[in-house]
């Protein structure tokens, strides 16, 4: 019975051995504090896949997307997306919750645009 439990441990040992992490922590950071920011403004998130990285919410009718991809210089752009804006200032108010959760990093080493109707684009 020893030799049995003895043996499971070590499989165990050598299975969890092999998990490693690949994923890239400042995309992790930026995508969750995206997802968060939008959820702090009230949005609900209906779409949340982090592989996409893509977070979609509602609010009161207005759809939100973030977008946060990862650029060739390793840096990481967060986007922030409204097709149409019965709040105009929701997207602004986004951008500033997503700073506040990002704290003092914000603006360095990353890029983050807002846009919404009329082709509204601005980088930070």
């Amino acid at each position: 019975m020893m030799r049995v439990r003895n043996a499971l441990g070590f499989a165990a040992m050598v299975a969890l051995a092999g998990c490693t992490y690949y994923g890239n922590p400042a995309f992790d950071r930026s995508f969750y504090a995206a997802a968060d920011a939008m959820r702090d403004q009230g949005l609900a998130i209906t779409t949340q896949e982090p592989g996409a990285g893509t977070v979609v919410g509602t609010k009161d009718g207005d759809a939100v997307t973030a977008s946060v991809r990862q650029q060739a210089d390793g840096s990481v752009r967060v986007e922030f997306n409204a097709a149409s804006q019965r709040d105009p200032g929701l997207l602004d108010r986004i951008s500033r919750s997503y700073d506040r959760r990002m704290g003092a990093e914000a603006g360095r080493g990353s890029s983050r645009g807002l846009q919404g109707t009329a082709g509204l684009s601005r980088s930070r």
